[in-house]
């Protein structure tokens, strides 16, 4: 489902744009279902996230957070079942992986600023991964609303940022910003440098990540214990064993 192009830059850069997957209609009818949310949720938005060990930033101040998005409605099936995200995870991972988590992120106005950082704890070289990334956009990507940075190149580096970099918060030199329209889908190696930048807008940068990780690698979110019937019974075996629910 990628063109060989499309593989080629993932791979020598460590990301690559998927182009609009989500349709105008599909990114304002999944906004609004992320506004009920957290309306719902209230003070509880994200608090999956704080039960897991494995979520390297559980309270993050700058940002709004949603989880275990899986289990919140069939809207956000396409997010970890579309063939062209799964075929470029593969790219990364090999046949083997599994969803990791599947959350919100929306950049609140004047804050979002990340370090630069990896997904994982060590850095891995020679083509064994062991997590990758989607961001879908549901808002426009913009130089000065929150955009995601990406140091090219540096998944393949032996080396981690604070390894090199004096001051993981300030810009790198390599640095490039993803900006592109609500819709469009990236896929990024997640050993890849990469971090949020501050959104200097009035208004909330909003974003999902369907984050993936190596059959062998804990989940963020462990879909098992989470896993409602609804979820199940709506979901064909394939996408199952994306879960690892089977």
């Amino acid at each position: 489902m990628l063109s060989t192009e499309e593989l080629k830059t993932l791979d020598r850069d460590g990301y690559v744009s998927l182009g609009q997957l989500l349709s105008n209609e599909q990114v304002k009818a999944i906004n609004d279902k992320i506004d009920e949310l957290l309306q719902i949720e209230g003070e509880n938005a994200g608090s999956e996230l704080f039960e897991s060990k494995y979520i390297r930033h559980p309270k993050e101040e700058g940002a709004d957070r949603l989880a275990d998005l899986v289990n919140k409605g069939a809207i956000f099936d396409v997010f970890y079942t579309h063939n062209k995200v799964l075929a470029g995870i593969t790219a990364v991972l090999g046949e083997h992986f599994k969803l990791s988590s599947l959350n919100y992120r929306a950049a609140k106005p004047g804050l979002g600023h990340q370090k630069l950082h990896v997904d994982y704890g060590n850095s891995i070289v020679d083509g064994h991964y062991k997590v990758c990334n989607t961001i879908w956009l549901l808002d426009d990507f913009v130089e000065n609303n929150g955009a995601t940075r990406i140091v090219p190149g540096t998944h393949k580096s032996k080396l981690l940022p604070n390894e090199v970099m004096k001051d993981v918060n300030l810009a790198h030199p390599d640095q490039v910003l993803i900006q592109a329209p609500a819709g469009s889908v990236y896929i990024f190696n997640s050993h890849v440098w990469h971090g949020g930048t501050t959104n200097y807008t009035n208004k909330y940068r909003r974003s999902i990540h369907s984050y993936f990780c190596a059959q062998d690698q804990p989940q963020q979110l462990d879909q098992k214990k989470y896993i409602t019937e609804e979820t199940r019974n709506r979901l064909d075996v394939k996408y199952q064993k994306v879960l690892d629910v089977l």
